[in-house]
């Protein structure tokens, strides 16, 4: 299983309250392709779109912005995290 993008969270949330996309943009006041690109993963939860997810569900900020943190960290541990494992580390430095 890959790394799940927080717009799934965001869809689960909506389907549950039975809200459109373009309902749920009303609601919080952003474009309603906003919603959408990060519902398709293709969009990354920003500090403005937290604070009014935040607002809308009664979360915190950090909350959204966790969920993209760990997102992106678990892409960037599946595409670069074997080659980052072979870079030397600070230990490295000072045995030589």
């Amino acid at each position: 299983m890959g790394p799940i993008h927080p717009g799934e969270q965001l869809a689960e949330e909506l389907e549950e309250m039975g809200l459109s996309a373009a309902a749920f943009a009303r609601q919080i006041q952003v474009p309603t392709n906003r919603v959408t690109e990060i519902l398709k993963g293709r969009r990354s939860i920003t500090g403005d779109t937290a604070l009014r997810l935040a607002h809308f569900f009664g979360t915190s900020a950090e909350f959204w912005l966790n969920l993209q943190s760990l997102y992106e960290i678990r892409v960037a541990e599946k595409k670069f995290g074997k080659m980052i494992k072979g870079l030397p580390t600070i230990k490295d430095l000072r045995a030589a």
